[in-house]
């Protein structure tokens, strides 16, 4: 077997590793979790020369302390796996705060190389790195790049591979701080050398480190070794002396000395070119998160966003439309015209027009998605989690807990894993059980479908407006409910990192683009293949044999009239989609329709409607899927079929068109959301919960409407 040498990435959140981890391996990754918890461990492969190198992502984080999953996940891997190296990937225009870490994976001696990232930021900002001065203190190779242009890419693959041949490979160099710190730090370590109580695979000194740190895990791991009562106990005679001696707790004076050498290592490295100014973040973010300005400027660029999503997806939509309905014909044509084979049935109106119903919306998602990337990849959104941060106080939720809010736009799947990054439970139960209620990409077919086909063009972008603020209103009172009465407690401070602005380049956005875009298209050629399969089928059989009136020889009798050829093909058209929704009714689909149809009554929606929604608990689009058979059924004229966007119209008026979009948001989410709910909450029971009383609210919210519609009409 080929051997591949194992390293790791590793670097504090918004310093452009995954940017760099991306650059490295393009395609050659694969997403699973790390044993025991749910938290990504993401995987690539590169080469560098003749070598084979396996490069895993490791969370970001800022410190090695056990604090959180992710800071635990990372030391562990350190520690446990040994990896030949690490790459550790450092913010340049934030050098102080990201040395934090670097000087963490010092103390622990791995072998490392420091990629300075970003560098075009620090020296816009007047920032001058030396960098051999740098590699000099540490002991490490540095290596320059801007991650989001593959700038320093290549080099760093040929660093990686030299210091893999063990050409230039050393360890770091030893950090020592003061007398103060060293001396309990080595009377420690040697007490727990003459004890034997240093585990396979650690050091000594780092173990003094983390006692004195007061780090839970590893007094823990060491408290359970035999012998270990006396000495830890004379360990903390030494920590005591130490905390009486400087009138600190001791985990402060070990984070004091770590920032006194970093601070001591950036005025040996770093130095500045320009004056200090206000630079163009600065100014940005008095504008975009000014305390007034700030949520009318982010609700109206949002407003943009969906203008252009409907007014540039618009053309390609009616392309792939065009083609959908060609492919249609042509495959009908195999058969001879009138053909009822089951095969022609299947493949026209269950695989054509329900997969090709939800693709011809594609476009719209992909220009949505293609806007979002834009401003994540900006530094934007970062910034609408800070100025949202007043109002999530306000309604009992973390500051934190908008940005899985955010993400649930895109998909609620890794918005719910994006959770984990709330330290309160109850913080992460209530984001959690109203993330669905941001309206994500799967509902955007439905509101593709809906809004063209009942409201003017100058109004498309202000009724998908309304929806996703709908959207964002009702989980807004849904958390306070849930905040004030299953999840009451005090608010933890928030805390949030503003990246700056950058520029970003367009086959980044792309990537991101296509990397729910592809999801989408995933779902479209398995899931919703099968699931319309599954629905044609219901909405087929069993078939009725027996009619309740002579539909042929109405049609004979119209068709032999002396009426205007318009209004004789307008009376068979409507005589024959009366004979298929007699025809449908017989079916399973029509039975469970009609079963449940009273129910739906008071919403404004018929059977159709309500087998259609019931389609779509495996997947919200499905919902588009499921219409188009039930329509394609009632279509006689197979050599110009007729659009579903043209045909609702004819069946429901524009208050039932809303209300159709307002349910579809508001109801349960899609069953690899309950599944994701079901896993992060580690309960069946806050997953039903979260699947019956969001359709439960939707019921309820969209009868009012509704009903209070009515009364307008």
């Amino acid at each position: 077997m080929e051997k591949r040498n194992q390293i790791v990435l590793a670097g504090n959140p918004n310093s452009g590793k995954t940017t760099v981890f991306n650059a490295l391996t393009g395609a050659r990754q694969h997403v699973g979790n790390y044993p025991g918890v749910t938290v990504e461990k993401i995987v690539g492969s590169f080469k560098s020369g003749d070598l084979n190198i396996t490069l895993t992502d490791l969370p970001g984080t800022y410190s090695l302390t056990a604090n959180s999953p992710e800071e635990l996940i990372a030391r562990n891997v350190i520690i446990n796996e040994k990896p030949e190296l690490v790459v550790n990937i450092i913010d340049a225009s934030n050098l102080e705060r990201n040395l934090f870490l670097t000087l963490q994976f010092m103390e622990l001696g791995v072998p490392l190389i420091l990629v300075l990232n970003m560098i075009d930021n620090a020296r816009d900002r007047g920032i001058e790195i030396d960098a051999e001065r740098l590699a000099r203190l540490f002991g490490a190779r540095v290596v320059c790049t801007v991650g989001n242009r593959s700038e320093g890419i290549n080099e760093l693959k040929k660093v990686i591979g030299e210091v893999v041949r063990e050409k230039e490979r050393h360890s770091v160099n030893k950090v020592n701080y003061s007398d103060e710190l060293e001396i309990p730090i080595r009377k420690a370590a040697k007490i727990l050398t003459d004890n034997k109580l240093v585990p396979e695979g650690y050091d000594a000194e780092w173990l003094a480190i983390k006692l004195l740190e007061k780090d839970n895990e590893i007094t823990g791991l060491l408290s359970a070794l035999p012998g270990s009562g006396e000495a830890l106990k004379a360990i903390d005679d030494i920590i005591g002396k130490l905390e009486n001696d400087v009138n600190e707790p001791s985990e402060i004076i070990v984070t004091e000395h770590r920032y006194g050498f970093i601070a001591g290592t950036c005025r040996e490295v770093v130095s500045s070119t320009l004056q200090k100014r206000r630079d163009i973040s600065e100014a940005a973010d008095s504008v975009l998160t000014h305390r007034v300005f700030g949520i009318p400027l982010f609700l109206g660029l949002m407003y943009l966003v969906f203008y252009l999503t409907f007014t540039v997806g618009d053309p390609f939509m009616g392309w792939i439309e065009q083609g959908v309905e060609w492919l249609g014909v042509f495959v009908s044509s195999w058969w001879p015209e009138g053909s009822a084979s089951p095969l022609r049935s299947l493949l026209v109106e269950g695989v054509i027009a329900g997969v090709g119903g939800v693709l011809v919306f594609l476009p719209n998602i992909a220009f949505l998605f293609f806007a979002i990337a834009i401003l994540e990849d900006t530094g934007y959104m970062a910034r609408v989690a800070f100025i949202m941060d007043r109002l999530m106080n306000k309604i009992g939720l973390h500051g934190k807990s908008f940005i899985p809010m955010l993400i649930g736009f895109g998909c609620s799947v890794p918005a719910i894993m994006a959770t984990r990054t709330l330290n309160l439970r109850r913080d992460r139960m209530t984001t959690m059980l109203v993330v669905p209620l941001m309206s994500c990409g799967a509902r955007i077919p439905i509101y593709a479908l809906i809004i063209p086909a009942f409201f003017p063009k100058k109004w498309e972008a202000a009724i998908m407006f309304s929806i996703y603020i709908t959207g964002i209103a009702v989980a807004v009172l849904t958390a306070k409910l849930l905040r004030s009465t299953l999840f009451r407690g005090e608010n933890e401070p928030f805390v949030l990192e503003l990246p700056p602005y950058r520029i970003p380049t367009l086959k980044s956005i792309c990537i991101h683009m296509w990397s729910r875009t592809s999801v989408y298209l995933h779902k479209a050629g398995t899931l919703l293949l099968g699931a319309s399969v599954v629905l044609w089928a219901l909405s087929n059989y069993p078939k009725k044999e027996t009619f309740e009136r002579d539909y042929a020889g109405e049609m004979a009798k119209i068709e032999q009239s002396r009426l205007p050829a318009a209004e004789k093909k307008s009376l068979i058209r409507k005589i024959g989609n009366e004979k298929t929704a007699e025809a449908l009714s017989y079916t399973c689909t029509g039975r469970i329709g009609h079963v449940i149809a009273p129910a739906l009554k008071p919403m404004g929606f018929d059977w159709r409607v309500g087998t259609a929604l019931i389609g779509a608990f495996p997947a919200k689009e499905l919902f588009v899927s499921q219409m188009g058979i039930v329509f394609a059924l009632g279509e006689l004229d197979e050599e110009n079929p007729v659009a579903l966007r043209a045909e609702l119209p004819k069946h429901y008026n524009g208050l039932q068109a809303y209300c159709i979009m307002i349910f579809c948001l508001l109801s349960a989410p899609c069953i690899a959301t309950f599944a994701a709910a079901r896993r992060e909450s580690n309960s069946w029971f806050w997953a039903f919960f979260q699947m019956f009383g969001l359709t439960a609210l939707a019921y309820i919210v969209t009868t009012l409407v509704y009903q209070f519609g009515i009364l307008f009409m």
